[in-house]
């Protein structure tokens, strides 16, 4: 069973930054899809970051600018970096990973395996 956790997330004041990380375990090999959504209360789960097998990096229109994908092969470790951070921001952040061809890089059925989530809490 693939196993993903997610840390690095907390409490920041408004233009701070964190720096979220997703540690994959399991019957994993290669390269492989992974993906950052958020989900505020009440909201609907979105997309945030997506990197491909490749590597080649997605971002929201919301976080383009402010947030960094990048991906440690040798730990199966995902980060983002997230910089310039506001109270939109503020949502429980759920790695992904194993993703599916085709369809929408930020479509939740496009990834096999999910995270718990860590909350991410931003003060303006």
């Amino acid at each position: 069973q693939v196993q993903l956790v997610e840390s690095g997330g907390g409490s920041v004041q408004a233009g701070g930054s964190l720096r979220l990380s997703c540690a994959v375990s399991g019957k994993i090999y290669g390269r492989y899809c992974m993906c950052w959504f958020r989900q505020a209360p009440e909201k609907e789960r979105a997309g945030v970051a997506a990197i491909g097998r490749d590597g080649t990096t997605t971002y929201a229109d919301s976080v383009k600018g402010r947030f960094t994908l990048s991906r440690d092969n040798a730990k199966n470790t995902l980060y983002l970096q997230m910089n310039s951070l506001n109270a939109e921001d503020t949502a429980m952040y759920y790695c992904a990973a194993i993703c599916r061809s085709g369809g929408s890089w930020f479509a939740l059925s496009k990834y096999n395996y999910w995270g718990q989530g860590t909350q991410v809490t931003v003060s303006s």
